[in-house]
């Protein structure tokens, strides 16, 4: 049975934050849509659930294709990161550790401020 991951506060803003960070702009196809968060890493690993590196801001057609194509996704978020960058997101994802979700918090709320003063 699929049970969906319950979204709280620091997700919502953390989505924002990535949408705004995108300015409407799919990062696949680079079409002006309507946004979702692809995380690279799912959701369930805490330790990168909030950290921007593993998340790109979406619409729903190149989501969908990601998520059907696991490959693609790989090989989109390799050529963004880097190999070096990529290796340190997949080592965090994989540490396991629980992030300060205030700290977190704090911090996208900087960052959607600078954001809206650019």
């Amino acid at each position: 049975m699929f049970h969906r991951i319950k979204r709280d506060k620091l997700d919502i803003l953390f989505s924002q934050y990535i949408r705004a960070r995108a300015n409407g702009i799919c990062e696949r196809c680079l079409k002006r849509r309507r946004l979702e968060c692809s995380h690279f890493h799912g959701r369930r690993k805490k330790s990168v659930r909030w950290d921007p590196t593993n998340v790109a801001a979406l619409c729903r057609f190149c989501h969908q294709y990601f998520t059907e194509n696991p490959e693609a996704h790989r090989a989109f978020f390799l050529k963004r990161l880097g190999q070096m960058r990529y290796d340190a997101l997949t080592l965090r994802a994989n540490i396991g550790r629980r992030p300060d979700r205030k700290a977190i918090e704090v911090a996208l709320k900087f960052a959607m401020k600078q954001h809206e003063n650019d």
